[in-house]
């Protein structure tokens, strides 16, 4: 199958700025490696950076059909899939998301627009779950901590998965195991509910999975003097 111009524009960017870096390689350079004119370039991108970066307003739309469609039992079901939308973009991507990690690094036009990208995707979610929070017990401070939870845990993942210290599995794995600690606030608490504050006690260096687990297994324990099934 014919590849899309797009396509071989983006390739050939790709190809080009990791061959001889961003600020060398002009759009004609681009265009003429992908077999297009300049004309054909502009009616995809505005300008180089824009042939970098991944779609947001689509990812973003997904997301919010997504968290638009929850009800109140489905909530926690709907943030995990939404933030599995993004991670799963970025997996599907694989090397050129790995590419754009390490120009980012080194160009700070790109930098900085996927830094106000993340930024779309925490109103996004901040919007959401105030919608959902905010009638509820201390919902305005649970709907900031819930949203920027997630955000932090998908990109705390996604950043292991861009440096290769995990693959796709240990990804999604890890993304949930993630969550689990972000969303501990969606949930209003019962009344009178509060228990004594529990310490969790690692070794340093530990690995990450292993202090999430040990944290929610330690929120998760019976409180002393309660029976369980």
């Amino acid at each position: 199958m014919p590849t899309s111009s797009r396509t071989r524009l983006v390739a050939a960017a790709f190809e080009l700025f990791e061959r001889q870096g961003y600020d060398a390689t002009t759009i004609d350079d681009i265009a003429g490696l992908a077999g297009t004119g300049r004309s054909t370039f502009f009616r995809h991108f505005r300008g180089k950076e824009d042939v970098v970066l991944p779609d947001h307003d689509v990812v973003l739309g997904r997301v919010a059909d997504r968290l638009a469609v929850a009800s109140p039992e489905g909530r926690e079901i709907a943030l995990r899939e939404a933030t599995g939308v993004v991670l799963h973009h970025y997996l599907a991507e694989g090397a050129t998301a790995r590419a754009r990690y390490r120009l980012a690094s080194t160009v700070p036009a790109i930098r900085d627009r996927e830094i106000a990208s993340g930024q779309r995707y925490l109103r996004l979610f901040v919007r959401y779950v105030h919608e959902w929070l905010d009638a509820e017990p201390n919902g305005p401070l649970r709907a900031e901590m819930v949203a920027a939870g997630v955000v932090i845990a998908h990109n705390h993942v996604l950043r292991r998965w861009l440096r290769e210290e995990i693959d796709d599995e240990g990804a999604t794995r890890e993304l949930d195991q993630a969550l689990d600690l972000a969303l501990v606030h969606l949930h209003a608490s019962p009344a009178g509910a509060a228990g004594p504050p529990t310490v969790v006690i690692t070794h340093d260096g530990a690995a990450v999975e292993h202090v999430l687990r040990r944290v929610r297994d330690a929120l998760t324990a019976p409180s002393p003097g309660t029976a369980t099934p």
